[in-house]
């Protein structure tokens, strides 16, 4: 019997959840069924009940969801409790349980893909919302030299820094504050990108980087990227790993088995130029 899963969004066209899940599973041999729901913005709970109740088996979960779906779930796994919102979730009879695959997709595509051992590295991530909050326990567990979180509103990132102390060494500051600092990888986790906009980061931060990540992907030399290109940053990735690697940690939740994601990457990356 062919089993049900599915991705819920709004707006949801653009997603590519079920090319990826669906070459997941043609690989790996699973029987499924894997589609994109576009949810109503006033009825989530309802649609997602409407799922189960025809026989889905999982969901995950995009924008601007994933933190009703954080409610609605009757278990929340270490990773969403820390992240305050989840990104997939699974059915087991009455129960609705809830991860966040986001931060350790992040991780996954680092260091497996890329080739950056996250231990002791001096990591920068740029922001301090929902996207740095889920990958924060993924990199704490690797056990980095420090984690550095830079925000706008520096008290936001102290606040979310302090959440996290008890998990490795990490810490919050205003843009200002990274004057003379360096580090080995550097990470935007605002919103930036998507509105062609550049987060004010001062370029000596990046001289020392090996390796810039853009969490949007598709994007091309986002202004992000194009400065730390001229900062001589000599790896530059965007988020299109992470997308597909986080796919896989809820393939394998699902159905008991990892499948290998390079094919997956490489048909989707778009040159960044």
């Amino acid at each position: 019997m062919t089993d049900k899963y599915a991705v819920i969004g709004n707006p949801i066209g653009h997603t590519k959840s079920p090319m990826i899940h669906g070459s997941f599973a043609e690989a790996t041999g699973q029987d499924i069924d894997y589609r994109a729901i576009e949810g109503s913005l006033d009825r989530f709970a309802e649609d997602v009940h409407a799922f189960r109740e025809a026989g889905g088996r999982g969901m995950n979960v995009t924008a601007p969801f994933k933190l009703q779906a954080y409610a609605l779930a009757t278990e929340r796994l270490e990773r969403a409790e820390l992240a305050g919102a989840t990104n997939a979730l699974k059915f087991e009879g009455d129960r609705i349980v809830a991860d966040n695959f986001d931060g350790v997709g992040l991780a996954n595509d680092i260091q497996r893909n890329l080739g950056f051992p996250l231990e002791g590295a001096r990591m920068l991530v740029i922001g301090a919302g929902g996207a740095a909050r889920g990958a924060l326990l993924p990199f704490l567990s690797q056990r980095p030299e420090a984690v550095v979180l830079a925000n706008r509103t520096e008290t936001k990132a102290i606040e979310l820094a302090k959440q996290f102390a008890t998990h490795g060494r990490v810490q919050g500051c205003g843009y200002d504050d990274l004057a003379g600092e360096r580090f080995d990888i550097v990470i935007n986790a605002t919103s930036a990108s998507l509105k062609g906009e550049l987060p004010p980061l001062p370029a000596e931060t990046l001289r020392e980087a090996g390796l810039a990540y853009e969490l949007a992907y598709g994007k091309g030399l986002t202004p992000f990227l194009r400065l730390a290109r001229d900062a001589g940053v000599p790896k530059l990735a965007d988020g299109v790993g992470m997308l597909v690697e986080q796919a896989a940690e809820a393939f394998l939740w699902w159905r008991g088995v990892r499948p290998d994601t390079r094919g997956v990457i490489d048909r989707m990356t778009i040159p960044l130029a």
